[in-house]
């Protein structure tokens, strides 16, 4: 059972440092993307230390984290394969498939955002810097609350605060909008 505990932490560290690095990429991609359609020489300078930001935050923290969450994942499931059994938990792991999707198409917009291909807006980088935060929240609300009914609670609790998150995004657009350096 020590042994569990240990892989349990380690997971823990790892899903922690995988959302850090989710968090912060797609804000770095919003700078990328409003640093391109900016003058010269600002454009070059700013694209070059941001793309180098994104490529050691992507490769050094991020991708390594989902790995060895995954792995450490996987470990405790055979450690304890009657979660396997339990709906909380294949539930929870319909989020992670999420997660991996969401992390998959994340990677694609670095790759394309490394090669000053931009196909997204600054805007669609703000909402989807939210995706991998209702993902949090829905896995922390089904690990801890496990039963049935109350996660269900806290999943529709997580469509409120994707509303919340939206409609205090237009907010804060709406204050940048008056004054820029917000």
């Amino acid at each position: 059972m020590e042994l569990y505990n240990y892989i349990k932490a380690l997971h823990l560290i790892f899903v922690i440092t995988w959302f850090a690095g989710l968090f912060y990429i797609p804000r770095l991609f919003v700078y990328q993307i409003e640093s391109f359609y900016k003058p010269s020489p600002e454009k070059e300078i700013l694209g070059k230390q941001l793309k180098l930001m994104a490529k050691r935050l992507w490769f050094i923290i991020t991708w390594p984290s989902a790995i060895l969450a995954t792995i450490f994942a996987i470990w405790l499931i055979i450690l304890i394969p009657v979660w396997l059994q339990q709906s909380w938990m294949l539930v929870k792991l319909g989020f992670v498939v999420l997660l991996i999707l969401y992390h998959v198409k994340t990677h694609y917009i670095f790759k394309q955002l490394q090669n000053d291909d931009v196909r997204y807006t600054s805007k669609y980088m703000r909402f989807w810097n939210e995706g991998s935060t209702l993902i949090l929240f829905s896995v922390v609300f089904l690990v801890i609350l496990k039963d049935s009914f109350d996660w269900i609670f806290g999943v529709v609790g997580i469509f409120v605060l994707s509303l919340l998150l939206m409609l205090g995004i237009r907010w804060y657009k709406k204050i940048r909008a008056r004054n820029p350096k917000a």
